[in-house]
C-alpha cells in the first residue's frame, strides 16, 4: 500500500515548493518505505510513498498520461487492472508501467468520474488536470483506503493520514467538538467528519472535484439493501454455491501481486475461511498469522490450531500480552489519529509488526463478513428485542435474550436486571436506529467525563439525530436486519473497523491488508440474499457457513461466534502508571486539552487502579480518556511530525515556469 498527499492553489499566488512536500510524507513514512515521487506545476502539486507490490521496478508515481497533461498520485490496488488494460489497449492508450495506478489513469481519461464503476478494488487516488486545472479525488466504495482533506488560504490540501496535513504549517491543530460528541456514543466519528477541526475525510463510495469553482463531493455508490421484490428466491443450496464461487473470485484477484500474500487467521469462520480457499485452490503453502492472549476469555488459540492442522499451513502466532498491549496502546492511537474506545486495535498492531519482521507486504483478512453476512450479536439481538416487542409479556420470548448472552444471565436477580435492560417500549421499537441505540446509549453514558468547556461547546447537538436525518428514502420500510446492517456499516465498518483496526494498525508496520468479503460484486450480492438467508432464527451467516462448508472441519463452521476483543482494564491502569501515562493524565495535561473534567477523571483512575476488574463502561471510558489525551499531545499540543526522518524523493518532475527551486 502507499501515501499520497497533494497542496493545490489555483490562484498560482503561492507555489508549492518540494520542502512542504517532503515534509508531508516525512510525516507517514511507513506507508511506503519503498520509493518517494513529486509533480510541481505552478497551481498543484502531488506526492506519492510507495510500498512495491506490482511492477516492483517500475511504477514510482506520480505517473503521467501520454501527453503528460494528467497525473496521478494512488494509494491502493485494482484488482481487476489487466482485464481493464487489455481494453484499453484496444483503444489505443499506450502504457509505460505494469501497474494498477496507470490503468485508472488511462481509464479516467477514457470515461471521467464513470470510470470509478469499474473499477475493482480498495483505493484512494487523485489526479490532476493540468490543462483544466482542476484535481479529481475519490475512495473506494466501502472506505479500505483514507482520503483527508483540508481547505486553507485558498489552497486544498489532502493526504492518507492526517499527521500529514498536519505538516503543513499553515493548518490549525484543533479538536472537532462534535466529533468529541460522536466518538464518545459511535465508538468513531461519523463519514466524512474527523478528530480535527476543519479536517475532512471523503467518504466511502464517493468522489470530489476541486477547480475554481469550488469544491464539489458526490456519492458514487452505495451498498445496497434490497427490498423483498428484488432479493433472490432461489434455492438456497444454490445460492450458497453462487456465494461460495463469487467468494473464490474474490480472492483469486487480491493474491494478484508480486510479493508473497498472506493470511489472517484467528480460528473464526471468516478468516479460516479465507485461508481454506487460499490453501486449497490456490497456495498450499500459504503463511498465515494469528493472534493469540494470556487471558482464556479473549483466545482462540484451540480452533487456531484446528484450522492449522487442517490446512497444513505454514502459521505464525502472535502472544498479545497485557505488558505489550500497554507498552504499545501510545502508539496504536496515534496511528488512529483519533480517541479509540478499545485496546482491540493494539493486537492488530502487534501482529503487523510480526508479519513485517516475516518479509510479508500483503495479508488477505476477512474483515466485511459479519457486515453483509449478518454476523454480530447486535443483529440478532435487533431480531429477538422487535420479536418479543410484539407481546413484552411473554416470559418466553425474554428467554431468548438468555440464549444470546448466556454468560451474564446467572441467577433470577440478573436475569430480571438484564430482562428490564432489553425491554422494549412503544415509541422505541419505531426508531429507525432501534437497532442500535441500546449501544450507542451506554457509551453515550462516558460523556460524564467531559469538561464543562467541552459540553459547552457541544451544546444542544444530537449526533443520533444526525444520523436519522441522513437515513436512505424509504429506510423505515426496511426490514430490521437490513436497518441493522445498514448503520453497522456505513458508520462502525469504515471509520472504525476498516481505520482504526484495519488500515491504521497495517500499515503503521507497511503491511497491506485486502478483504475478498469486501469485493462489491460480493457485497451487492448478499444485498440480494432474503434476511432469513442471512439470519436463519438465530444462527447467524446461515448461507455463508452453506457456502464454506465443504472447506472447513464441521467444529469451525457450528462454533459459537467469538467477537474479536482484547483486554483493556489491567493493560490501561499499567500504562497509566508508566511516564507516558501519567504525563497524560496529571490536571495540567488535562485541563491544557480541555477534554475531561479532572476531578471526575481521578476519581475514576483510583476506582478502576484499586478494583481488580472493571466494569464494561469503565474500561471504555479508561481507554477513550487515555487515547484522547495521548492524541492532543502528540499531534496537537506537542507535535511529533518533525521527528521521522526526512524523506528524499526518487523522482521529482517539476514543471514550474519560472523562480524554479530545484530539490537538493
Amino acid at each position: 500500500m502507499c501515501g499520497i498527499a497533494g497542496i493545490i492553489d489555483l490562484t498560482g499566488k503561492r507555489r508549492v515548493q518540494p520542502v512542504d512536500l517532503t515534509r508531508m510524507l516525512s510525516a507517514m513514512r511507513y506507508r511506503g518505505p519503498d520509493e518517494s515521487g513529486l509533480y510541481l506545476d505552478d497551481r498543484a502539486s502531488l506526492a506519492h510513498l510507495r510500498l512495491s507490490i506490482i511492477d516492483l521496478s517500475g511504477g514510482i508515481q506520480p505517473i503521467h498520461n501520454e501527453d503528460e497533461t494528467l497525473w496521478i498520485t494512488y494509494n491502493g490496488e485494482v484488482y481487476n487492472y489487466r482485464e481493464l488494460r487489455e481494453d484499453l489497449l484496444k483503444r489505443g492508450h499506450t502504457f509505460r508501467t505494469q501497474t494498477d495506478t496507470e490503468v485508472i489513469l488511462h481509464l479516467y481519461e477514457e470515461k471521467g468520474a464513470d470510470a470509478l464503476a469499474d473499477l475493482n478494488g480498495q483505493f484512494a487516488f487523485a489526479i490532476w488536470d493540468a490543462r483544466k486545472h482542476e484535481l479529481f479525488a475519490a475512495r473506494d466504495r466501502v472506505g479500505v483506503r483514507p482520503l483527508h482533506y483540508t481547505t486553507v488560504n485558498d489552497r486544498f490540501i489532502f493526504a492518507s493520514e492526517i499527521k500529514a496535513i498536519l505538516a503543513v504549517p499553515e493548518v490549525p491543530r484543533r479538536v472537532d467538538p462534535l466529533a468529541m460528541d460522536q466518538i464518545f456514543t459511535f465508538w468513531t466519528t461519523l463519514p466524512g467528519r474527523t478528530f480535527f477541526d476543519g479536517i475532512h475525510e471523503l467518504p466511502p463510495g464517493h468522489c470530489l472535484l476541486f477547480n475554481e469553482r469550488g469544491l464539489r463531493t458526490q456519492r458514487y455508490w452505495a451498498a445496497p439493501f434490497r427490498e423483498r421484490e428484488d432479493r433472490l428466491t432461489g434455492d438456497p443450496r444454490a445460492i450458497a454455491e453462487e456465494v461460495g464461487s463469487l467468494l473464490t473470485d474474490a480472492v483469486r484477484l487480491r493474491l494478484r501481486a508480486d510479493v508473497t500474500v498472506g493470511t489472517y487467521l484467528s480460528g473464526g469462520l471468516d478468516s479460516s475461511g479465507i485461508s481454506a480457499i487460499v490453501a486449497r485452490r490456490f497456495s498450499a503453502d500459504v503463511k498465515t498469522f494469528g493472534i493469540r492472549f494470556e487471558d482464556g476469555r479473549f483466545d482462540e488459540g484451540e480452533h487456531q490450531r484446528a484450522m492449522v492442522g487442517h490446512l497444513g499451513v505454514d502459521h505464525r502466532e502472535l502472544v498479545a500480552t497485557d505488558a505489550a498491549i500497554s507498552e504499545a496502546f501510545a502508539a496504536a492511537a496515534w496511528h488512529c489519529e483519533k480517541p479509540i474506545l478499545r485496546t482491540a486495535p493494539v493486537p492488530l498492531y502487534l501482529l503487523s509488526r510480526l508479519v513485517q519482521s516475516q518479509g510479508i507486504k500483503v495479508v488477505l483478512t476477512g474483515e466485511g463478513a459479519d457486515e453483509f453476512s449478518g454476523g454480530y450479536d447486535i443483529f440478532k439481538e435487533a431480531l429477538v428485542r422487535q420479536f418479543w416487542a410484539r407481546n413484552p409479556a411473554s416470559k418466553w420470548r425474554g428467554r431468548l435474550i438468555e440464549r444470546l448472552y448466556p454468560d451474564i444471565f446467572r441467577d433470577d436477580r440478573t436475569r430480571k436486571t438484564v430482562a428490564g435492560f432489553f425491554l422494549v417500549d412503544p415509541e422505541t421499537r419505531n426508531d429507525p436506529l432501534f437497532s442500535h441505540l441500546i449501544r450507542w446509549g451506554t457509551t453515550a453514558r462516558l460523556k460524564t467525563f467531559f469538561s464543562d468547556g467541552l459540553r459547552a461547546e457541544i451544546g444542544a447537538y444530537d449526533a443520533c439525530a444526525e444520523v436519522r436525518a441522513g437515513l436512505p428514502a424509504g429506510f423505515d420500510r426496511w426490514h430490521t436486519l437490513h436497518k441493522a446492517q445498514f448503520l453497522e456499516s456505513t458508520i462502525f465498518l469504515s471509520t472504525y473497523l476498516l481505520s482504526s483496526q484495519g488500515d491504521r494498525m497495517a500499515m503503521a508496520h507497511s503491511v497491506e491488508v485486502r478483504l475478498p468479503f469486501l469485493d462489491h460484486r460480493f457485497v451487492e450480492l448478499m444485498g440480494r440474499i432474503p434476511p432469513w438467508m442471512k439470519m436463519c432464527g438465530l444462527d447467524e451467516k446461515h448461507i455463508l457457513k452453506k457456502a464454506l462448508a465443504p472447506l472447513l472441519p464441521a467444529s469451525i463452521v457450528n462454533r459459537t461466534k467469538h467477537p474479536y476483543r482484547a483486554p483493556i482494564h489491567r493493560c490501561l491502569i499499567a500504562l497509566a502508571g508508566s511516564e507516558t501515562g501519567r504525563a497524560a493524565l496529571t490536571d495540567e495535561a488535562i485541563a491544557a486539552a480541555g477534554l475531561f473534567n479532572a476531578a471526575r477523571v481521578g476519581m475514576l483512575m483510583k476506582k478502576l487502579t484499586a478494583a481488580d476488574r472493571a466494569s464494561e463502561t469503565d474500561a471504555m471510558a479508561l481507554a477513550g480518556i487515555l487515547s484522547a489525551q495521548i492524541v492532543y499531545r502528540r499531534l496537537i499540543a506537542d507535535p511529533e511530525l518533525g521527528t521521522a526522518p526526512v524523506v528524499r524523493p526518487e523522482l521529482v518532475v517539476d514543471k514550474r515556469t519560472s523562480d524554479r527551486e530545484k530539490y537538493a
